[in-house]
């Protein structure tokens, strides 16, 4: 791609929103960038968008569907290059809400040492003891 199509979309104020999620390091790749635009799981300002070529620009609130979480991000910059995370974040705005707290997991075992194997019958039976006291 030449560098005049960068400075056509940099002087317009939009950018595709592939090249925007890759330059805000949202994906490892463009190729995934377009996939993830592409496939639905992308939303400009709450529509749903189908095609990778659809532009952002400044003020825009995109909503990801990644794997395990979604991401609302806020348009603050555009960008021109792929750059550090540091600059990467400055590209946007994170007001995704915090992630739901799973629930306390269940107490573990008794504790034993390190390398110390499978429980013998005795100690079985101590621990259940230990456990029925509660």
């Amino acid at each position: 791609m030449s560098s005049a199509g960068n400075t056509a979309a940099a002087s317009s104020g939009a950018l595709r929103v592939d090249k925007w999620l890759w330059y805000a390091r949202v994906t490892k790749s463009r190729s995934l960038a377009q996939k993830l635009a592409s496939g639905g799981h992308v939303r400009v300002n709450r529509d749903k968008i189908s095609s990778a070529s659809k532009t952002v620009k400044i003020g825009d609130v995109l909503t990801v569907t990644l794997e395990r979480r979604i991401l609302i991000l806020k348009v603050v910059a555009l960008g021109s290059r792929r750059g550090p995370y540091c600059e990467a974040c400055q590209l946007y705005e994170d007001m995704s809400p915090p992630p739901v707290k799973k629930e306390a997991s269940p107490p573990a075992p008794a504790a034993r040492e390190a390398g110390a194997g499978r429980p013998t019958k005795r100690d079985r039976r101590r621990m259940d003891a230990f456990t029925e006291r509660d």
